[in-house]
């Protein structure tokens, strides 16, 4: 899964597609490298950033994408969205998969979009609550929780995919989208990813690690920008360990590399 952001405010600068020729350019290059499909976001959500734009504005930035990729390419479009109005706008543009941050719990609105138009769904592992205890078995919790809530909206669980939210869970932030912990988020993204079959559920699951903050943690490297070969390692253990889908901004580099670990995880 290829990522191209619309929103200005994403922490990870080379990612982002503001004109028409950098989104055309951009979306037909990820064809080319062997993307599988396209996640659009309007809206960075970073926790420790503060981005939160309006729906009206988050909506008209991925609109305006989704016209140009599909006039470019002919790889199925996500759209990165907790907000059921944006949703819905983009789905009557005709995308395929709604990548929902929040597992369906941030908008009351969105399980009813999401039943009227019967999308594919990506889930995150997300609460409203605080969460304390042990990683996997939260995950695991917050997972059903969401998957239940697709089930009464009537979507097929052949159409389900499951993210356990790696970067999302903090003890403080200033974005609207994280799950507060009181233990380290280190800790709590390393411990997902070593574990990651276990917390799967019989249903694939999607990581997305790329440029993220424990890279950079871990490697002393406070600019995104230079995270390149920490993404690629966590990518492929991640497919070793269990993830069916790789979101990246790197989808030339990652293809290759998540190409030869599937070949030795077997």
């Amino acid at each position: 899964m290829g990522i191209l952001n619309t929103s200005p405010e994403s922490f990870y600068k080379k990612s982002v597609n503001t004109s028409k020729t950098l989104i055309k350019n951009n979306a037909k290059l990820m064809e080319d490298q062997g993307a599988d499909f396209i996640d659009v976001g309007g809206m960075s959500t970073a926790p420790y950033l503060s981005t939160s734009v309006s729906e009206k504005i988050e909506s008209k930035r991925i609109q305006n994408a989704i016209k140009i990729i599909q006039n470019s390419t002919n790889l199925p479009i996500s759209v990165d969205t907790c907000r059921a109005k944006v949703a819905k706008d983009a789905l009557e543009y005709g995308v395929e998969i709604i990548n929902d941050i929040s597992g369906l719990k941030y908008d009351k609105n969105m399980p009813d979009i999401i039943s009227k138009y019967n999308p594919s769904l990506i889930l995150c592992a997300y609460s409203q609550k605080p969460v304390n205890g042990n990683h996997l078995t939260i995950t695991k919790k917050l997972f059903q929780d969401s998957i239940n809530l697709a089930k009464k909206s009537h979507i097929s669980t052949q159409k389900i995919v499951l993210d356990p939210a790696i970067g999302f869970f903090r003890k403080t932030g200033k974005g609207l989208f994280f799950t507060k912990i009181k233990s380290d988020w280190l800790e709590r993204d390393l411990s997902i990813l070593k574990n990651l079959n276990s917390i799967k559920k019989n249903y694939p699951l999607l990581v997305s690690v790329s440029n993220k903050s424990f890279i950079g943690k871990i490697l002393e490297k406070e600019n995104p920008n230079d995270r390149l070969f920490g993404s690629i390692s966590a990518e492929v253990v991640s497919v070793m360990n269990g993830a069916d889908i790789i979101r990246t901004h790197n989808v030339d580099a990652t293809k290759d590399a998540v190409m030869i670990a599937s070949k030795l995880s077997k």
